[in-house]
């Protein structure tokens, strides 16, 4: 067995199904171990969106996705997705190739130091330089992958150890870690200061997210009846169809989910991840906050938590439930807010304006939607609509960045996200600019054949940025840019494209895409003229 063939075999003992990426000829040992194993080998057409495809699947199963490229150039383009998962927190592990090390008979020709690049974008980067180590370093790439705070992993196989002799080397056989629970002490402090709340609040973040968190944590909701919000990647920690749900932090400072919060003595920051752009701002006079997580709390700026009660999430809150249950008199003291705070949100959903706006695409797409559902959103402007208006009852049914907030990853992810569940309806949601970062993956997800919907929210410009230029006072410029006809570029990949050309065409057009299966990319107009009168001077009034 070579180096190649004994990667391949390490990657099946820790069950690996697909690997995403664009191979190279450094690969091609490789290739020919994944041709005759049980993974499936996935091309994609640009290596940023193997990386994106194989973060998602880490986000989505608590499993690493695996995804592989080429030297150099090839390399350099994982950095990105890399960066992605990083900051995301999803479990991957990233395999490149590299010119031999033993003899380099190409000199310096495409060798980049690829090891030293992703050491600050990884847990983890090493390159192999012996075959017979091999299924050590790739159960050790797993096992870092996953364990709290999960992030990507890279592992380099240079062309002559891929086709070393490796002998007779036996895997490693994976194993279940369990963290560690928070200790008697800490539950206990946890549990005074709740007790002791006149207004508590639960904000739940990005590590609220977790595969493997949704029942327990839910439970602790519905037990002890406290209020939550949620970051914006916390957003379907718990179902916000429930009469607790008060809304999410879209914006960091005076929209109307803020008035819970300034008002709130106590916030239990449950899986808060300080990646993510501030929910809220801490001062000196704002509430005392108890941060609940896997990990101890960063500490920055905005963020330094009072108490904290660190370990395995999920059953160390049903050890603090325990302790609370039926013993909080003032536990819903705010949800006399939620009417007032989810009434505002709602204003206007039904307009019949076009473009459309913001809100009422948001609305348009909950109808079509099922609650099982799943949306990816790419980046732009309406990454904040839809994390403000946009009401998820099962986990991990709105897939947003809010932690590198890279473009053109929204594509990529709702790809993967179809692969993993081909009954569930999947909705793509990018901005122009968004979508064409990545647009040539649409011949992957043909290939592939998933049922999924892509919606190109279109302004002909960067329209956050073009936003924030009008809200600091600048002047319009740089910002347009101009499109293909988005109906006739979808069929000249084979695919359906459809025009929303009416106020009321929305609806109709998703569910028609969905019913007729395969990949349909729909384009829609939209009015961005409400982010200015909604997000900064209705605010700024109803803040005084």
């Amino acid at each position: 067995m070579n180096g190649s063939e004994l990667v391949v075999a390490a990657l099946e003992n820790e069950g690996v199904q697909q690997i995403f990426g664009v191979p190279g000829e450094e690969n091609l040992d490789m290739v020919e171990a994944l041709r005759r194993s049980r993974i499936k080998l996935v091309l994609t057409r640009h290596e940023q969106a193997a990386a994106f495809m194989a973060a998602t699947h880490g986000r989505l199963t608590g499993r690493p996705g695996v995804c592989l490229s080429t030297l150099g150039p090839g390399a350099l383009n994982f950095t990105t997705g890399a960066a992605y998962a990083l900051l995301g927190a999803m479990p991957m592990v990233m395999i490149t190739g590299q010119k031999g090390i033993l003899s380099r008979k190409q000199a310096g020709f495409q060798v980049v130091d690829i090891v030293s690049a992703m050491r600050p974008l990884t847990k983890m980067a090493h390159q192999i330089v012996n075959a017979k180590t091999i299924p050590t370093i790739v159960r050790d790439a797993f096992r870092v992958a996953q364990q709290e705070r999960p992030g990507p992993v890279h592992l380099e196989l240079p062309e002559d150890i891929a086709a070393e002799n490796a002998g007779d080397v036996a895997l490693v056989p994976p194993h279940p870690i369990d963290l560690p629970i928070a200790p008697k002490e800490a539950l206990d402090r946890a549990a005074e200061l709740i007790r002791r709340a006149q207004r508590p609040l639960v904000m739940l973040g990005a590590a609220a997210s977790r595969p493997r968190l949704a029942a327990d944590l839910s439970a602790f909701i519905r037990r002890l009846q406290i209020p939550f919000f949620n970051t914006q990647m916390g957003k379907g920690a718990v179902s916000g169809g429930s009469g607790l749900y008060m809304g999410t932090a879209a914006l960091s400072e005076r929209d109307y989910v803020h008035r819970a919060i300034d008002r709130a003595d106590l916030i239990i920051a449950i899986g808060h991840d300080t990646v993510e752009k501030p929910p809220f701002l801490m001062g000196p006079k704002g509430p005392t906050v108890l941060h609940i997580g896997y990990l101890p709390a960063v500490v920055e700026e905005v963020f330094w938590p009072q108490a904290e009660m660190v370990g395995d999430v999920g059953p160390s809150l049903l050890l603090l439930a325990d302790r609370l249950e039926a013993k909080l008199p003032n536990a819903s003291a705010l949800v006399f807010l939620r009417q007032e705070i989810l009434g505002h949100i709602a204003e206007r959903a039904q307009e019949r304006r076009y473009p459309l706006t913001p809100q009422r695409i948001v609305h348009d797409v909950r109808q079509v939607i099922p609650e099982d559902g799943i949306v990816c959103l790419d980046n732009g402007m309406y990454k904040i609509w839809f994390a403000r208006n946009y009401r998820t009852r099962v986990a991990n049914t709105l897939l947003l960045d809010n932690a590198l907030a890279t473009m053109g990853a929204g594509l990529p992810s709702a790809i993967m996200a179809a692969m993993l569940y081909p009954d569930r309806r999947v909705l793509a949601i990018c901005g122009d600019g968004g979508f064409m970062m990545n647009s040539q993956e649409l011949e992957t997800a043909a290939r592939l054949g998933v049922n999924l919907v892509v919606l190109i929210l279109q302004d002909n410009a960067y329209g956050m940025i073009r936003w924030k230029q009008a809200v600091d006072g600048f002047a319009d410029f740089g910002m347009s840019f101009g499109n293909p006809d988005f109906a006739t570029y979808a069929k000249a990949f084979g695919l359906k494209g459809s025009r929303v050309v009416g106020p009321d065409d929305l609806v109709p057009v998703l569910d028609a895409g969905f019913k007729e299966g395969g990949v349909h990319l729909v384009s829609a107009p939209i009015d961005y003229s409400e982010n200015m009168r909604v997000l900064v001077d209705e605010l700024r009034e109803a803040a005084g």
